[in-house]
């Protein structure tokens, strides 16, 4: 369950905690960019600009999503605001040889139009060995063009070959896929990841174009706690997702009210027994040897 840390632990949802070992202040809900070139681009970039007014600092996006156009539509929306961003990208495992990722990032941060990441991934495992991959993020981090690095779609087994690889203190965070109807990841990833201080960044907090509707018993749960707390049914999932303090979630929005919503999850404080309920109708998926991932 959710509430295996202490309950002083899960009282209420801050707006900003340290990320990793960067000691950064990050927001815990922050905004995710896949597809966002897919829509309007100037209500996307409006939509990013108002997320940093809100204190959205953490922006996330991938060489992948539109093949770099959405790490260019992020480029737009941080000009002249560089300094407020907590900025990650990724790199395809594809791309993921010494000198391939190397040359991935010297392509993002061309498309992002700045001079540092804040964390690179690796986007998932490849055939290329782990081992190729972090020297490359050591060296970018040597150069000041990625100030630290992490991995998404890990599993524990390679969450524990790639800490055998930098040693303690390296990996800032796992991303995975997390949300109400697809909690794997407490069963084995989350506990794993807060014994080791290492961040758990969730990618589609929300679900993949499935959120629960009204009309369904969890969607009714969640509708019923909204009313308590003049909050919106997305805003209580986000609150719950994010109650454990290793927990970042990062999910899209393309114009400013949905930003907006996003931030107010921020104020939602969940009592115990809302807490229990929304637990009941969302029960965690049985535990499964790989890990989902979108």
């Amino acid at each position: 369950m959710l509430r295996d840390a202490t309950r002083s632990e899960l009282m209420g949802l801050a707006r900003r905690r340290f990320f990793g070992s960067l000691r950064r202040e990050v927001a815990a809900i922050g905004q995710g960019t896949w597809y966002i070139d897919e829509g309007d681009r100037n209500s996307s970039i409006a939509a990013l600009r108002r997320g940093l007014d809100l204190g959205m600092n953490h922006i996330d996006t991938a060489e992948m999503y539109g093949q770099g156009a959405s790490e260019e539509v992020v480029g737009e929306a941080i000009a002249g605001r560089r300094d407020e961003v907590f900025l990650v990208s990724k790199v395809l495992p594809q791309n993921a040889s010494l000198s391939g990722t190397q040359a991935a990032c010297e392509r993002s941060l061309t498309r992002l139009k700045t001079d540092r990441l804040d964390c690179y991934l690796l986007h998932w495992r490849g055939v290329h060995p782990l081992e190729e991959t972090i020297s490359a993020f050591e060296a970018l981090r040597r150069e000041g063009k990625i100030l630290s690095y992490g991995v998404s779609n890990f599993a524990v087994p390679d969450l524990e070959e790639a800490w055998e690889i930098t040693g303690p203190g390296r990996l800032a965070c796992d991303q995975v896929l997390y949300n109400l109807q697809e909690r794997a990841v407490e069963h084995a990833v989350l506990p794993w990841c807060e014994q080791h201080g290492i961040a758990v960044t969730a990618y589609s907090p929300f679900g993949h174009g499935g959120f629960p509707n009204l009309h369904s018993a969890g969607g009714r749960v969640l509708a019923d706690v909204a009313r308590a707390h003049d909050a919106t049914p997305r805003q209580i999932a986000l609150a719950f997702l994010a109650l454990h303090p290793s927990i970042f979630a990062i999910p899209k929005a393309s114009t400013a009210d949905h930003v907006e919503e996003n931030a107010g999850a921020a104020d939602v404080h969940l009592s115990d027994l809302e807490i229990d309920r929304i637990d009941a109708a969302f029960p965690r998926n049985p535990r499964q040897r790989g890990l989902p991932m979108l």
